[in-house]
């Protein structure tokens, strides 16, 4: 039986030991805007709200929303799941074909807002998404001043490794031990949505691992022969490093492009030479997943090695706490972020190891179904 500890996965900062902190201690503290790709155009049979909400979660608001309107709930979109225990701003569209419009401010509560609205002439997809802007107030400080300045300072620099987190995983990574059991005995889950979640879970395992020994060899942002290089702000804009060439590691320092690393499936990996072989290496007692991930008919893609948080600002303000406002692209996590600060502990966490009610096992669920294919 393998197992399952994300706790080991090396950290760029060493430091970030000697430190630590409390995050979602309120939820105030952990605020989240989305970004659209896009601007909706202003007509259209579908009506496209920004709306922030607090104390909720997702999939129960776009119920709420559906019953406000009249309209089955699937034809409600939204773009990604947003945590519960947090204050967020997302986009609900909803399709009024054939419909009377309601009186959208008879719908907000003290804990949901309607921001903005405005018409379009498609469903807001899952997916759809440029990225997030976070305000996270850390609490309860610790450690030495200069270590944390340190580390905020090589964040804005440098950025992170862009490692898929936790909550990816499951409980106590409870979704990878249900994948070896698929994979190792051959029995599917029965229902769709859990094979699609397992399936992204153990991509991003195998991901990780890359990652991981990239970091441990000193290379997880410098160019290997034979690796594929992803342009910034892209996810299939690639190329193949052929050659040591001085003007491509400029071009990795300016974080213009980035080293990837593998999603597994289907088809011949793009990297040769010293890049393939090291990811056989770290990958060749993995091959059971990666064999289960192709029959399960994933592709073959890669993903950027390196996370680097833009508008990346800071300050430190009385009773030990820290404010923190960035962007990060879509696909990719806060957690990710704080991982190079400090050791963290999620008050909700905390919660959940006292007595889950039932609203916190749904959100637990629905965490890890925010980060599949999205």
């Amino acid at each position: 039986m393998k197992n399952f500890d994300f706790a080991s996965f090396p950290r760029i900062n060493l430091d970030a030991l000697l430190c630590s902190a409390d995050i979602r201690s309120q939820q105030e503290y952990f605020q989240v805007d989305e970004q659209l790709p896009f601007e909706p155009d202003g007509t259209g049979g579908h009506v496209w709200l920004k709306i922030q909400k607090r104390g909720i979660n997702t999939d129960w608001l776009a119920g709420e929303l559906a019953k406000f309107a009249g309209v089955h709930q699937v034809a409600v979109g939204f773009a990604g799941l947003k945590d519960r225990h947090a204050v967020t701003q997302q986009w609900f569209s909803v399709n009024l074909e054939g419909f009377v419009e309601p009186d959208w401010s008879a719908f907000e509560t003290d804990d949901i807002k309607i921001i903005t609205y405005t018409r379009h002439g498609k469903k807001l997809k899952r997916g759809v998404l440029l990225g997030n802007t976070f305000k996270l107030r850390l609490t309860n400080v610790q450690g030495e001043r200069a270590l944390w300045e340190s580390a905020l300072e090589q964040i804005q620099q440098y950025g992170v490794p862009n490692y898929f987190a936790e909550q990816r995983f499951g409980h106590q990574c409870g979704n990878l031990y249900r994948v070896e059991h698929w994979f190792s005995t051959g029995k599917a889950p029965k229902k769709r949505n859990q094979k699609s979640i397992y399936l992204s879970a153990a991509r991003s395992w195998l991901f990780n691992l890359v990652l991981a020994e990239r970091i441990r060899l000193g290379n997880w942002n410098k160019a290997l022969l034979g690796d594929v290089m992803l342009l910034a702000g892209t996810k299939a804009s690639l190329f193949l490093v052929d050659a040591d060439d001085d003007a491509l590691q400029e071009r990795l320092d300016t974080m213009d492009i980035h080293v990837s690393g593998p999603l597994w499936g289907r088809g011949n990996p793009a990297v040769l030479d010293d890049s393939s072989l090291l990811e056989q290496a770290v990958l060749s007692e993995w091959q059971a997943w990666q064999q289960g991930l192709e029959k399960a008919g994933m592709s073959q893609e890669r993903r950027a090695l390196r996370l680097f948080p833009t508008g990346f600002n800071w300050q430190f303000i009385p009773d030990n706490q820290l404010e923190l406002e960035f962007f990060l692209p879509a696909g990719s996590y806060a957690t990710a972020v704080m991982r190079e600060l400090a050791v963290i502990s999620d008050a909700q966490h905390r919660n959940y190891e006292r007595g889950e009610s039932v609203l916190d096992v749904a959100d637990r669920i629905a965490e890890v179904k925010e980060n599949v294919d999205i």
